[in-house]
């Protein structure tokens, strides 16, 4: 295929949910709105969430400008690492775009971009507005003793958070659903740790004492840092102290109505750099996954405008 062909052509990744019926018809929608609008495209379809990078590669090193992931949060953060182990002068030719189709859609919905809105988000795309973005970043090392990174769009979380996402991922294993999964892990919680002993350093503030859980988000988190943007060259952070009772389920609702940094028991900061000195027995999750836990000290900081992705317009 010559290059020119290939720079007009999108490369697209299908990341179909497990938990729905005919995910295939989910396709085929987008595929229709795709040729009436008269995209040139080229589609390959993801096994399951470790094929994502694979394939995000073979994009890459075929030559594409425009890939575009059909999933959510996950696969968006599996393809944002693919793109930061090419040469800059590789990725600064690439646009990365979403159509959200994930149970987690958090860094499509900071930019207004909503499931099940195929046609409009497709405009959005042929319309090729780019926007750079910045990626958070954790160095840590591994259980082998090497020393290791990972980049994230959305945020980082230590402690209860990340454990309640590991609760959703055996939770799925029983029930198949992800959403009734993802549900069945908030009411497992109770069983929980609530507190970890943490030493984190935050601009000038050590904090060493019983901690939540943490976020560092460089966009909106979950809800848990509502302010973070993706592009200030920032991260925005809130340390939450163990509530009581009441106070947990105000901090709930509060989360959902994104008032979350109302809430008395959270801290917020904001920053370009977090050491995380200790985080006892904390589980560490990545955009919506748990990763392998940091072994010692670890840092996150942020790489400033670095991907160069597709916004509405």
């Amino acid at each position: 295929m010559a290059n020119n062909e290939v720079n007009n052509r999108w490369a697209i990744l299908y990341c179909p949910k497990r938990d729905i019926f005919r995910p295939q018809k989910r396709w085929e929608r987008i595929e229709k709105i795709l040729n009436e609008k008269g995209v040139v495209f080229d589609k390959v379809q993801s096994e399951n969430s470790n094929s994502v990078e694979r394939l995000v590669n073979m994009m890459i090193n075929n030559g594409y400008k425009t890939i575009i992931i059909v999933g959510g949060d996950s696969a968006l953060n599996d393809a944002v690492n693919c793109l930061m182990q090419a040469p800059q002068e590789v990725r600064e030719e690439i646009a990365l775009g979403v159509i959200p189709n994930g149970v987690m859609n958090d860094f499509a919905r900071y930019w207004e971009i909503k499931e099940g809105e195929e046609e409009q988000t497709i405009d959005w795309l042929v319309k090729h507005r780019v926007r750079k973005i910045d990626l958070g970043c954790v160095r840590y090392t591994n259980r082998e003793g090497e020393r290791c990174h990972r980049y994230f769009l959305n945020c980082l979380n230590i402690g209860l958070i990340a454990s309640v996402m590991n609760l959703r991922r055996q939770t799925r294993r029983l029930f198949g659903s992800r959403t009734l999964s993802f549900f069945t892990s908030f009411l497992l919680m109770v069983f929980q740790r609530m507190e970890y002993k943490m030493n984190l350093k935050i601009n000038s503030d050590v904090i060493k004492r019983k901690v939540m859980t943490v976020c560092i988000g460089s966009a909106r988190g979950y809800g848990q840092t509502p302010n973070a943007v993706p592009y200030n060259g920032m991260l925005d952070v809130s340390v939450v102290y163990h509530p009581q009772v009441a106070q947990l389920i105000e901090g709930f609702y509060l989360l959902f109505t994104n008032k979350f940094l109302n809430h008395r028991s959270v801290h917020p900061y904001r920053t370009t750099e977090v050491e995380v000195n200790e985080a006892a027995h904390a589980l560490v999750s990545v955009d919506g996954r748990l990763m392998n836990t940091p072994e010692g000290p670890f840092t996150v900081g942020i790489e400033q405008e670095v991907i160069n992705f597709l916004i509405p317009g």
